[in-house]
């Protein structure tokens, strides 16, 4: 199996640091101290992330005995590797990404699947007559590439179109420049924040901001290829240690508060994003922490994180059987050992529940965002 090069190298030095070094964790908050504790994001702070950053700012974690950094990712940095090397205690990444890593070696297992839905699209604009996946055949198609492109994949093998022969591929940069210059026929794009750089963006020819109107979204939802996302991801060997044990229980259970407060303070992580650097403006937070509520909430059935055994197997299953384009698949196999368990998050939810925590924000409503030129 081909994979990325940022993934295969972190896999190669994943069989060279090995795993062995993983002490004994130390019951949280013992002797009343703070248990420090790592958490590798997989990108810069943005809003994906600000219910981990509202948990930390609020004091949620600290309620807890922890004394929570999280760690700003990158393109050279792959969570999921991280924590496999002790590089960090917790991990968020997306499922496929990390099954592939988990294959190649990483002792590594999804305690808390926060984001129920995916978050991707593929956008074309609206005169291009692109609808569904079946249009992308003979047309240029932009994608990220580092494993952000097995739904995109999955949902042209679906339509029947060969990545590696009916589509000309094109690197895309992490912008909808190549979209908005017609350089591509259509782009990849998050919900949460490529989508809303189109938007805000201005029409030469009108002066005015970019529509929805303007574009045609296929949203792999609807496709049936989407594929879980951002999850916490612990450490599987050091799963055997009771006191790391409960401190995942306390970390989801602080995670669950630092979601919910931001499901009902939107404006507010919106404003604790900014504050904490980010390069992306008020109105392109505000978006972005609204759609990333719209992937979490309502949370359907025990409440948040709870892995679903169907979308689950969704994900394995196209993860091992859609082929790229040189005809590699993200797994040669089902995932071995222990992939998943909800038994973390369920103590969670429940310690949660029992604080007054709403777990499940049945009565979630997205609010309404206007966005400015460029974000801001």
């Amino acid at each position: 199996m081909k994979i990325s090069r940022i993934l295969l190298a972190s896999v190669l030095a994943l069989t060279a640091c090995g795993t062995a070094d993983t002490p004994t964790t130390p019951a949280p908050g013992a002797g009343g101290a703070l248990t420090p504790v790592k958490v590798q994001l997989q990108w810069v702070y943005q809003a994906q992330f600000a219910g981990y950053m509202a948990a930390r700012d609020q004091g949620y974690y600290s309620e807890q005995g922890l004394d929570v950094s999280l760690l700003e990712g990158g393109v050279d940095i792959v969570p999921q590797t991280a924590l496999a090397q002790g590089r960090a205690d917790y991990a968020i990444a997306w499922v496929p990404k990390a099954l592939a890593s988990r294959e190649q070696g990483a002792g590594i297992t999804d305690v808390g699947q926060i984001f129920a839905r995916s978050g991707t699209y593929q956008v074309a604009w609206k005169d291009s007559g692109i609808t569904k996946a079946a249009d992308l055949a003979g047309k240029k198609v932009g994608n990220w590439g580092f494993g952000n492109e097995y739904e995109l994949f999955a949902g042209m093998t679906k339509a029947g179109i060969d990545p590696g022969k009916d589509v000309t591929l094109v690197q895309q940069q992490f912008d909808m420049q190549a979209l908005l210059k017609r350089e591509i026929d259509a782009a990849q794009a998050m919900s949460y924040n490529e989508y809303a750089q189109l938007l805000e963006a201005k029409n030469p020819a009108t002066g005015q901001l970019y529509t929805a109107d303007d574009f045609a979204v296929i949203d792999w939802k609807t496709e049936g290829s989407s594929m879980l996302q951002d999850a916490v991801w612990a450490n599987t060997e050091k799963l055997g240690d009771p006191a790391y044990q409960q401190q995942t229980v306390k970390f989801l259970t602080a995670t669950i508060k630092g979601w919910a407060f931001c499901r009902d303070n939107a404006e507010k992580c919106r404003d604790l994003v900014v504050a904490s650097g980010s390069k992306l403006g008020r109105s392109h937070q505000l978006w972005q922490m609204n759609e990333v509520n719209k992937l979490i909430w309502p949370a359907a059935g025990a409440g948040i994180g709870v892995i679903d055994e169907a979308a689950w197997k969704q994900t394995v299953d196209i993860s091992m059987t859609t082929k790229n384009q040189t005809g590699d698949t993200v797994l040669t196999k089902a995932p071995e050992g222990l992939a998943y368990t909800n038994d973390y998050i369920n103590q969670a939810i429940a310690q949660a529940r029992a604080a007054g925590v709403d777990v499940t924000g049945t009565a979630f409503r997205p609010v309404t965002v206007t966005l400015a030129e460029g974000g801001s």
